[in-house]
């Protein structure tokens, strides 16, 4: 299938598939013109180069380093400080240039990891599949729910939790939204993704609300203004008072809040 290799002469290219999380997809070759393969075009410019690769059968974590230069209309330094590529997902190909959709070879694939910005470039790193394998195997007790709202393990519906409102005013980590909290502290530990205005595709977490305020953990990437709209999901605290009162879950409550804790092993008798 890559009798292209064998040829006294080659012609080997490198092509890259970056998938965002927000759904953009973009291609990239090492090639000095631009190529087409499976209907996506792969840009010689800006490009990218590759570290050395090498692959093998065994388990453990291995990584490669990719660099390209930033430019206007693809990968921006703005973008990647704001994390639009973090998590993004990669994939890298050799194939023949004279016919990139002819039994391309696949080197590697795997999700961004860390990324580095230096001058007019940028360098990141490619985490493969055995990169899971680091991940803990067991979990550790905790007097707090260690599920996520709305997941497999909470089962809570998230459907009937979630609203796409307006930012009335916006100002550091406050949001002023034009629809009152649920519950009070409803959206506190939950999540926001913006629709519109630059910071479009983005996430954030909600580390309080009241009211029809709510305090971000972290400043928006970019500037916000009036009427851009965001997804808002509530969110829970993770504690089994909450989950059996707000939620009536505490069938589904995964931490052990009456577990003793390390306290108990430093009392002493007649304490």
């Amino acid at each position: 299938m890559t009798a292209w290799l064998d040829e006294t002469l080659t012609t080997l290219a490198f092509c890259w598939r970056l998938e965002r999380r927000d759904g953009v997809t973009l291609g990239f070759t090492s090639h000095d013109r631009d190529l087409v393969m499976d209907g996506l075009v792969y840009r010689a410019a800006p490009g990218m180069a590759p570290s050395a690769i090498t692959r093998s059968a065994g388990l453990e974590v291995s990584t490669l380093d990719v660099g390209g230069a930033l430019t206007a209309d693809a990968i921006t330094e703005a973008d990647l400080a704001a994390g639009r590529w973090d998590g993004a997902r990669l994939r890298l190909w050799a194939v023949d240039w004279t016919a990139p959709d002819e039994a391309p070879l696949l080197l590697a694939r795997g999700e961004i990891g860390d990324v580095g910005v230096a001058g007019t470039g940028f360098t990141a790193e490619l985490r493969g599949p055995a990169a899971l394998l680091e991940r803990p195997v067991v979990e550790a007790t905790s007097p707090e729910c260690r599920a996520s709202l709305g997941d497999r393990r909470c089962r809570v519906d998230l459907g009937a939790r979630t609203a796409i409102v307006a930012v009335v005013e916006a100002d550091g980590l406050a949001l002023r939204i034009d629809r009152a909290e649920p519950a009070p502290n409803g959206y506190g530990y939950g999540r926001l993704r913006w629709l519109d205005g630059p910071n479009g595709g983005l996430a954030a977490d909600v580390a309080a609300s009241a009211g029809d305020v709510l305090t971000l953990r972290e400043a928006p990437a970019f500037a916000v203004t009036a009427g851009e709209r965001v997804m808002l999901e509530e969110g829970c605290d993770r504690r089994l008072e909450t989950c059996a009162a707000r939620f009536a879950n505490a069938v589904n409550f995964r931490g052990e809040p009456h577990l003793p804790g390390n306290d108990l092993l430093t009392r002493y008798p007649g304490a």
